[in-house]
């Protein structure tokens, strides 16, 4: 009869259990594979075969071994990797609130911002413009391996925040309270180009309207404000990759 004790099993289970947890926390909370159109099972095999993927380059978890699951040390454990998991799906989903929110700028300047719509995918209301760089860059994320640059940083992530029964304690280093500050200035360098051509062209018009007073500004305005806004969104949309990969960069490094 063959017999296996708790603590062999423990041996043969936790070196996959941390990373499937922090993966699958992950991959609930970064965009493209964190929507709802992706069922759930696909999140979790895609999980477990990338903790299973990465067992050689994982750093041996000492702290976590012979630990049971069932005791309040497993349970901070696990609650450790979930946190770590959750943050840098937030982290890469930053970056595409930065991209949206330059789209929301920019359709702000063209006056499309009238144009609003239920986003079923994100529950939320958007508009036109944001919801076109959101699609956008979500190509942009796959096509550029964005999500290769995640899970290495997951890997990452276990030599520099390993399994501990701490699980608040990766906040003092990755910092999240100045996110929120890394989002506004990465939407406005990437909106920057074209509002400031939208600003010449308010301008030009608001000078045409002193000068030329009999002239209807606004039924010639807002053609005028579209076709330039939509002639400037199609002259920098191949420049969007540069930005986005950087601040994706810089987002990472905070885990790795």
């Amino acid at each position: 009869m063959i017999a296996f004790t708790e603590a062999q099993i423990l041996a043969w289970v936790t070196p996959i259990l941390w990373p499937f947890i922090r993966i699958l926390a992950l991959l609930s909370a970064m965009p493209v594979l964190g929507q709802r159109l992706v069922p759930a099972r696909v999140r979790v095999g895609l999980a477990f075969v990338v903790a299973l993927c990465a067992q050689a380059a994982l750093p041996p978890q000492s702290a976590a071994l012979g630990v049971p699951l069932d005791s309040m040390t497993g349970l901070m454990m696990v609650a450790q990797q979930v946190f770590i998991g959750l943050a840098l799906g937030f982290a890469v989903r930053v970056v595409f609130a930065a991209v949206e929110f330059a789209g929301e700028l920019v359709g702000l300047q063209m006056g499309l911002n009238f144009a609003g719509f239920f986003d079923p995918s994100t529950a939320t209301q958007t508009t036109a413009t944001s919801r076109f760089f959101g699609t956008l860059v979500g190509w942009l994320f796959v096509i550029a391996n964005g999500h290769m640059l995640v899970m290495m940083a997951a890997v990452q992530s276990f030599t520099v925040f390993p399994v501990s029964p701490e699980p608040l304690a990766f906040l003092v280093q990755v910092t999240p309270l100045t996110w929120g500050s890394e989002m506004f200035r990465l939407g406005l360098w990437i909106a920057l180009p074209l509002v400031s051509m939208l600003l010449f062209v308010n301008l030009v018009l608001g000078i045409i309207s002193r000068v030329a007073a009999q002239m209807n500004i606004f039924a010639i305005g807002f053609p005028i404000t579209l076709g330039v806004g939509l002639t400037g969104l199609m002259l920098t949309l191949p420049l969007m990759q540069t930005p986005f990969m950087h601040a994706l960069e810089v987002m990472l490094q905070r885990f790795s």
